[in-house]
């Protein structure tokens, strides 16, 4: 067993409260009834006879995208990435010709229809696992000014709802498609307690509509719609933009490609940068006096998925950093989606990839580790009561056969059929009470000092020992990250080896500074 020595380490760690902090993957995820009913209800009101064919053009448009964000991986410079004002022309910084840029997909009637039919629970669910560990990592955030740009037919703005139901007061959201903004007004209609809400065309249609000092948010979301503008240049001046419109957190999130990872690394390499440079730029101005103001209220931090912010250390090893979400496969989607000779599952793997940051700088304290201490298992071994030992054979066959009394066999599950369905039907499911929707306290959270580690792909599990592919901070401020390879083995440590055990892909991993 693991015993803390450290005072601030035991009111914190437990073996326990180690596993609950690091846990930040979601298992199977259903959709809310509330949304599944409102794409049932705006999918029946258009009754579209071709909505097959339409989910089918609508997928083979995205693969085209893919093929052009792969052209110009390729062809950037890395000069431009690193440094945008040498080839940006400094009076065009700020703007934007067209409303995103060069777009690569207009969404017409026919692809938001199929988009809402097929892509939407999906994107949903990626957004309400990324907002779902911003507010675990950062208790006491509660935005309730939110900005969502390209927020197509508002499926980051569902997943905000959902992880703050209580505290949105004001939405603003960017999206130049009109028919996206009107699948979003039709999905929402007939909800209660919504917030304010304003729609704009383009970023500068929002800067000219509101006032200055309203112009900041607490929370800005893109979500799915760099990917969709292939000048990186104008990526990289929206992004820009959209930092200039953060009062606190900004969310990026793209498709688990090679191509979303590699625009999501690029967009986070440029706001550590830009942040780097101003507050370099300020204790010069500012002299060292005022040094510790200029700290406090300069600078950037990345929330997640890095517990560092220094340079990617994935980005010369041919992988990429992207994590995935399984949700339950909706009735629309069902009826809709096809697979190549199969019978389509009752699932789907959403991959994905983000990240967030936060205006200031990382906080710094004591790593998770740091004070305990851990038995192996021979010493484990020699601390046992010899009769704990001892096997009550009369209860054991007392339980086995409790348990078979009880055992109930397994009936093959309908695979058209689901719980989920008789619920998006049913009235006399409470979908009103919001109140309700809010979780529990978490017993213990994983904070933002850096000693939490990043769990890369699925752990490898071989006997009595676990891979871990982990992605770490090296120094105590965060300023330096590492990828490597742990083995933890349940001879020398049971306590990490039960842990390990039980952690996913996308989990935390604790370290000791």
């Amino acid at each position: 067993m693991a015993t803390a020595i450290h005072e601030a380490a035991q009111k914190v760690f437990t073996p326990e409260t180690l596993r609950s902090a690091a846990k930040q993957s979601v298992g199977c995820f259903v959709v809310p009834v509330r949304l599944r009913r409102a794409i049932k209800k705006y999918i029946r009101e258009q009754e579209d006879p071709h909505m097959r064919r339409k989910v089918l053009r609508l997928s083979q448009s995205l693969n085209v995208i893919k093929d052009v964000n792969l052209q110009l991986t390729a062809s950037t410079s890395k000069e431009l990435v690193e440094d945008p004002l040498k080839s940006v022309d400094q009076s065009k910084r700020w703007k934007i010709q067209s409303s995103y840029g060069d777009i690569g997909l207009m969404y017409r009637d026919d692809e938001t229809i199929a988009y809402v039919a097929s892509r939407m629970p999906a994107v949903f669910s990626a957004c309400h696992r990324v907002l779902k560990e911003v507010r675990r990592r950062l208790p006491g955030f509660s935005p309730a000014t939110v900005l969502d740009f390209g927020a197509g037919t508002g499926s980051a703005f569902w997943a905000l709802r959902e992880v703050w139901p209580q505290s949105l007061e004001k939405v603003n959201l960017v999206e130049p498609s009109q028919s996206m903004q009107r699948a979003g007004r039709s999905l929402i209609q007939g909800l209660k307690n919504l917030p304010l809400i304003h729609s704009y065309e383009s970023i500068e249609a929002l800067t000219k509509n509101i006032k200055k000092s309203e112009r900041k948010h607490d929370i800005v979301i893109a979500s799915y719609v760099l990917g969709e503008i292939p000048s990186l240049k104008d990526r990289i001046t929206i992004v820009r933009q959209l930092w200039d419109l953060t009062q606190d957190v900004l969310v990026l999130v793209e498709p688990g490609t090679p191509q979303g990872s590699s625009i999501i690394t690029q967009m986070r390499s440029h706001i550590l940068w830009m942040e780097k440079r101003k507050l370099r730029k300020s204790k010069v101005g500012t002299g060292e006096d005022s040094k510790d103001l200029v700290d406090q209220k300069s600078g950037a931090f990345v929330v997640a998925p890095c517990s560092h912010d220094g340079q990617c250390p994935l980005e010369k090893t041919g992988a990429y950093c992207h994590f995935v979400q399984r949700l339950e496969r909706t009735s629309t989607q069902r009826a809709y989606k096809r697979s190549k000779g199969k019978p389509l599952r009752g699932f789907e793997d959403e991959k994905f990839s983000f990240v967030a940051f936060r205006r200031g700088q990382r906080p710094r304290g004591p790593w998770p580790l740091d004070g305990m201490q851990f038995e192996t298992l021979k010493e484990q071994h020699a601390k046992r009561n010899p009769e704990d030992l001892e096997i009550d054979y009369e209860e054991l066959i007392r339980l086995q056969q409790e348990q078979e009394q009880n055992l109930v066999l397994y009936e093959e599950p309908d695979p058209v059929t689901y719980d989920s369905d008789v619920m998006e039907t049913s009235t006399d499911v409470d979908d009103d009470n919001e109140a309700d929707d809010e979780e529990e306290e978490e017993t213990a959270r994983a904070d933002l000092e850096g000693g939490w580690g990043r769990i890369i792909f699925s752990p490898v599990r071989r006997g009595k020992q676990i891979t871990l592919n982990v992605c770490r901070s090296t120094k105590q401020d965060g300023s330096q990250g590492a990828y490597e390879r742990l083995v933890v083995t349940k001879s020398k440590n049971p306590t990490l080896h039960h842990q390990a055990r039980k952690s996913l892909w996308g989990d935390l991993w604790p370290y000791r500074s």
